[in-house]
């Protein structure tokens, strides 16, 4: 056992850079550009309801934006879910992500509208 006057040799530790065949590639960052795709497709399902339906449907959004504003994230998310599943096929991850964001306003718009 060791006194407090006597220390106990410690073994430096050492670092190895991986070669780099073991290296991973970078991977295209498909969930940013889906994540944005979402967001995008958000705003032009906002858009839809004012153009079809004039003031009216702007009136109806300003007084329910909070419904409206929490599909910001979950669009974001649908984007995001999307492109990581479907990476690589950018025609397909957009239709999926548009149509997913344009049915999910318009079921809320719906809803709140009593159609």
């Amino acid at each position: 056992m060791l006194n407090v006057t006597q220390t106990k040799r410690v073994v430096p530790a050492k670092f190895v850079i991986a070669p780099a065949v073991e290296r991973a590639a970078e991977e295209p960052s498909y969930g940013f550009w889906g994540a944005m795709a979402g967001f995008i497709f958000y705003w032009l399902a906002f858009a839809v309801p004012i153009l079809t339906y004039g003031a009216n449907a702007l009136f109806f959004l300003l007084y329910t934006w909070p419904f409206f504003l929490a599909l910001i994230p979950v669009s974001v998310l649908i984007g995001l879910v999307f492109s990581v599943l479907l990476a690589g096929r950018l025609l397909l991850m957009m239709l999926c992500i548009g149509l997913s964001v344009f049915c999910l306003f318009w079921l809320v718009f719906t809803l709140l509208t009593g159609w």
